[in-house]
């Protein structure tokens, strides 16, 4: 059904056959517009595609996406904690000593993180030194 300026509806019998005439013909030609827009689109997907295709050949494709996280028992605090009990380390040999003793880490920065764990958690570690911990 039309709309009337109001808001309200007019059956299509009070809408001249020219005006519907046109109305069809517009919309026609939009749908030509768009399948032009459309085949455009795809030519240009197509050539993205080819260059894509390239890229991966030499072997710049997609990154690859790193394996699963690893699977622990328990947190980095408390593996550290159990590790520093009874001696005094540095954080580069306490991060070398909790994956000696089991703990899973696939961490570039994993040094970092140690160090992060044991200035965050003062109630488990005690700084002996300058750089040196051990369980509390």
């Amino acid at each position: 059904m039309a709309k009337r300026a109001e808001g309200g509806t007019v059956s299509l019998s009070a809408i001249p056959a020219a005006t519907l005439k046109r109305e069809l013909e517009r919309r026609v030609g939009r749908a030509g517009e768009l399948r032009r827009e459309r085949d455009r689109l795809v030519a240009k997907i197509g050539k993205i595609e080819s260059q894509l295709r390239q890229y991966e050949a030499l072997g710049m494709g997609a990154p690859r996406r790193s394996g699963p996280i690893a699977v622990r028992s328990g947190t980095l605090a408390a593996a550290l904690h159990a590790t520093l009990k009874g001696k005094q380390m540095g954080v580069t040999e306490a991060a070398e000593a909790v994956v000696k003793d089991g703990y899973k880490t696939k961490a570039d920065n994993f040094r970092t993180i140690v160090n992060a764990c044991l200035l965050k958690h003062t109630d488990l570690f005690t700084k002996v030194a300058r750089g040196l911990y051990t369980a509390a």
